[in-house]
């Protein structure tokens, strides 16, 4: 961009361009021009009267929510002089900016040679529609010129928005027999906002190092040189933006004997230290800082000394702050918490088999040891009391965030892939489900199908969503011979495999949409139903793929060989328990041409859905992270691309509706951190309607994630939202989780983690003080919520 002076008149120039076409309450243009002049030196560069432009139109949203459009509008343009130099001028210098592009990034090395040979880059071109980046406000913008379009070395930006869906449309095609199609295909679902893949898959897609597979899980051996191997691999996955989920549970115990060297083993939590330092020093792709998460199964040796990890007190070499954790937890254990009985913990190096095995089979084994133990037959061993540890777990859980808690035999039980091996660990964000073992590194390509842009006239457009899902499921599967594996353990398993995993979002908004509160029984059934027919699509279209591709390699043997579908396993687990699982799986739809094509084409995926969190695609996409309710009305997100305001655009518009939205609303909703249950003129209906994230009971919102998961293959990333201090109900709200069948959970957010600022509120009005007022002065602004750690799997 040229950094010449620009004429004070110019601010007015770039905000009536803004503004025009867009639909606004706002009439104070000419105050807010004269502000951003005066807050301009003589000879502010344009790069400096665009900044200051944004940030005053942004300064204003939580009071005008359209201005994110117009700020979104400004940031277009700014970007637009960045690629092109020059102002927008119609739609034919954008797409000979696309061409441009392309040509540039494949002479540069920086995108494939098939990226100019396999296609008519001036017929894809005139297929560009540049107004639909419309649909990119503020946040969104923001967002991807900061860390998704792609630039030279030296820094200058390559791609106008459209350009980069087709781009990634293109990279995604490049094998297809006849791309050109394909690429026109895929454009259309990507920027229409319907389906968006995940975030490596978007970085990458047809450069000459597409690393576009989102999750990696592994299984550390334990032998000195397979850990360093691991961490080896490690850092190369994570180089290339994989998100990582680390199995250490074969790793024997602190005070283990070590037979070749005749020492006692210093156990995991060292081990686990380097590893994150490793996480740390990887800066993934130079957009993304490294990210890992380390399991460890209940039983082991180690698990006390684990529970501490995320503390920051004690010795710091033995934690890890910059690695998540989460608990691997048979259902044994969960029995013995229930039942008040006592827990034995065991060294791995003296139980080989017992990480391997599941359910009943788990179970006897275990006991088999336990008696071993009682007879002295076991070098080390610690029996503990079952629901003082899950205490203590929670405890941690509650005070640092971590360990996530995971549940390892419904994610056994329920594989498609049981005869292929065990599931030992998830993933960095809990959604992944797959099998690992020392010569496979599971992988698994993620993409998210956006429901809210399925809503037609309060209806969900099920024609429409089949549609999007048939050409998001081709897309996926083409990720899998397109990838570039970072090691050769990835590959083999990748290629044997082929899993991938569909997931959801803008699920609340697509709720607000239809006029569906979160907190209802009727949310039940619809995320029920809805998830149903995503999965009965989403597995039809795999095995029409197979029908045109082959199965993948491993399918015989597997659940789907075997007329096992997801929904079937959740008797199985019932089964393996004896007790009920309390969810709804009966078939509304009708599922026999879809078991009858199964069984004579196969699939081409073992696994084909999973719920990732979505918190950076779902910004993009303008919409609600992945199956989660909003956070709340009004608050600001903090990410790696900066702080935004997030209005709920739904309330807004019913409340002007009734007349109720002006300065003093804005205000009071402020004063109740973005809540509105306490403010009095707002209707009962809206109140239900928009109820936030904090204002629903968490295990609610686990009966949600149960049922859509009878449908789903793999698992769903759900965050606990949990708006108290009470130890007793974080007890029911994991039991709940578990007594549902869920498979994993993510992070639990608490409401002491959101920091509380009014300082625009008049306090003489609303009182002096706020018991979420941390300083007691009376003074803050709108609580502010981080993205999650990780982004990596979306």
């Amino acid at each position: 961009m040229s950094h010449n002076a620009i004429q004070s008149d110019d601010v007015r120039s770039i905000l009536e361009r803004a503004r025009t076409g867009q639909e606004t309450n706002f009439t104070e243009w000419d105050d807010l021009a004269g502000e951003i002049e005066r807050d301009l030196y003589a000879g502010a560069s344009t790069e400096e009267v665009y900044e200051a432009t944004v940030n005053a139109l942004s300064a204003r949203i939580e009071r005008v929510p359209e201005l994110k459009a117009v700020a979104g509008a400004v940031v277009r343009e700014r970007h637009y002089r960045e690629v092109t130099d020059e102002l927008p001028d119609g739609p034919e210098g954008y797409r000979e900016a696309f061409v441009a592009g392309i040509e540039e990034g494949v002479e540069t090395g920086l995108l494939d040679d098939r990226m100019a040979e396999r296609f008519d880059l001036e017929e894809l071109a005139s297929a560009i529609e540049p107004d639909r980046d419309r649909s990119l406000e503020y946040m969104a913008m923001e967002t991807l010129t900061e860390r998704y379009f792609l630039s030279t070395n030296e820094g200058r930006p390559l791609e106008l928005p459209q350009g980069f869906w087709m781009r990634v449309a293109m990279g995604l095609a490049l094998e297809e027999d006849d791309p050109q199609a394909r690429a026109r295909e895929f454009y259309d679902v990507l920027s229409n906002l319907e389906f968006t893949p995940s975030t490596p898959t978007l970085f990458h897609s047809g450069t000459t190092h597409p690393q576009l597979s989102s999750c990696y899980l592994t299984t550390v051996e334990d032998d000195l040189e397979a850990i360093f191997d691991g961490y080896k691999g490690h850092a190369k996955l994570s180089k290339w933006s994989g998100g990582l989920g680390n199995d250490w549970t074969n790793l024997r115990a602190e005070g283990a004997l070590i037979e070749s060297t005749g020492v006692e083993s210093t156990g995991v939590v060292p081990f686990l230290r380097i590893s994150n330092d490793v996480t740390g020093a990887i800066n993934r792709s130079g957009k993304r800082r490294g990210a890992a998460c380390a399991y460890l199964a209940i039983w082991h040796a180690d698990f006390p000394a684990f529970l501490d990890l995320k503390r920051n007190t004690g010795d710091e070499r033995r934690r890890t702050p910059d690695m998540n954790t989460a608990a691997w937890i048979p259902d044994l254990f969960m029995e013995r918490v229930e039942a008040g009985e006592e827990w034995t913990l065991f060294s791995p190096d003296e139980t080989p088999d017992l990480h391997g095995l599941t359910g009943e089979a788990f179970a006897e084994r275990y006991r088999e040891y336990e008696r071993q133990a009682e007879k002295g037959e076991f070098r080390q061993h610690e029996s503990v009391e079952a629901a003082e540890l899950w205490r203590t777990l929670l405890t941690r859980l509650f005070e640092t965030g971590h360990p996530w808690l995971t549940f390892k035999d419904p994610c056994n039980v329920r594989s498609p892939q049981d005869h292929a091996g065990t599931v030992h660990s998830s993933n960095l964000c809990t959604e992944i489900t797959l099998n690992t073992a020392s010569d496979e590194h599971a992988v698994c390509n993620l993409g998210s199908v956006n429901l809210a842009t399925h809503v037609t006239e309060g209806e969900l457009d099920r024609d429409r969503l089949e549609d999007t899902i048939e050409t998001a499921t081709r897309m996926l599967d083409n990720v899998v011979d397109l990838c570039f594996y970072p090691t050769e353990e990835a590959e083999r398993s990748n290629s044997r495999h082929r899993p991938v995993g569909l997931g959801v979002m803008g699920f609340h908004d697509a709720l607000m949409e239809v006029g569906v509160p979160m907190a209802s029984e009727e949310a039940i059934e619809v995320a029920n139903r809805w998830q149903e027919f995503v999965s009965r699509e989403a597995i039809m279209g795999s095995s029409r793929l197979a029908a045109e591709r082959g199965a993948y390699p491993s399918f015989e043997g597997s659940k789907w060989d075997r007329d096992l579908f997801p929904q079937d396993t959740v008797d199985l687990l019932e089964s393996e328990r004896g007790r009920k699982i309390p969810t709804d799986r009966e078939e509304q739809l009708d599922w026999e041409p879809v078991r009858e094509h199964v069984a004579e084409h196969g699939m081409r995926n073992s696994n084909t859905m999973a719920v990732a969190p979505t918190a950076t695609v779902s910004t993009i996409n303008g919409t609600s992270p992945s199956i989660e309710p909003i956070y709340s009305n009004l608050y600001v997100k903090s990410n790696m691309s900066g702080d935004f305001t997030i209005v709920n655009d739904h309330l807004v518009s019913d409340l002007r509706e009734r007349d109720l939205w002006d300065e003093e609303m804005v205000d009071r909703i402020k004063y109740h951190d973005g809540a509105i249950q306490e403010v009095e003129s707002i209707p009962e209906e809206l109140k239900e309607l928009y109820r936030g994230a904090f204002e629903i009971d968490p295990r609610h919102q686990l009966r949600l994630t149960a049922h859509r998961g009878t449908w789903i293959d793999q698992s769903i990333s759900h965050n606990v939202f949990f708006p108290s201090t009470d130890g007793s109900l974080l007890d029911s709200v994991y039991r709940t989780a578990w007594e549902l069948g869920l498979k994993t959970t993510y992070y639990l957010r608490t409401l002491g983690a959101s920091g509380i600022e009014k300082s625009t509120l008049d306090m003489a009005e609303y009182g002096s003080t706020h018991d979420r007022d941390a300083d007691g002065d009376g003074e803050s602004g709108l609580a502010t919520v981080s993205d999650p750690t990780c982004d990596a799997c979306q």
